[in-house]
């Protein structure tokens, strides 16, 4: 990860599940683990690249575990660490933060 600009936790924590997706990945693999097709499928907007990248920045953070079994074809799960699970009651608040919200005035309201 690049370094901060202000040395603050929560500058880092910010980074780390900044974008898009890694919250809802996070989300996602609340119920348990989960194979990379059925994050896919769980997520139907994401490329096959993004799921990648940060399937594997959430592991390099140790948020997301990956399990490679001895398989032919090979099966590969990804499910939460500790440390993932202990975010979850952050990304439910987060989730429900945005539901009080209001929604923004349209621009033909305004007018």
């Amino acid at each position: 990860m690049k370094d901060t600009v202000t040395g603050c936790s929560i500058e880092e924590a910010m980074r780390l599940l900044s974008g898009r997706w890694r919250g809802v990945l996070i989300y996602y693999l609340k119920d348990g683990d989960k194979r990379f097709s059925d994050l896919r499928r769980d997520m139907t907007g994401i490329s096959q690249r993004m799921l990648t990248l940060d399937l594997r920045e959430l592991e390099a953070a140790g948020v997301v575990t990956r399990t490679v079994y001895p398989e032919v074809p090979p099966r590969v799960v990804y499910g939460l660490t500790q440390a993932g699970h202990r975010l979850l009651p952050l990304i439910d608040a987060l989730g429900a933060w945005f539901d009080t919200l209001e929604p923004p005035a349209s621009d033909e309201a305004a007018a």
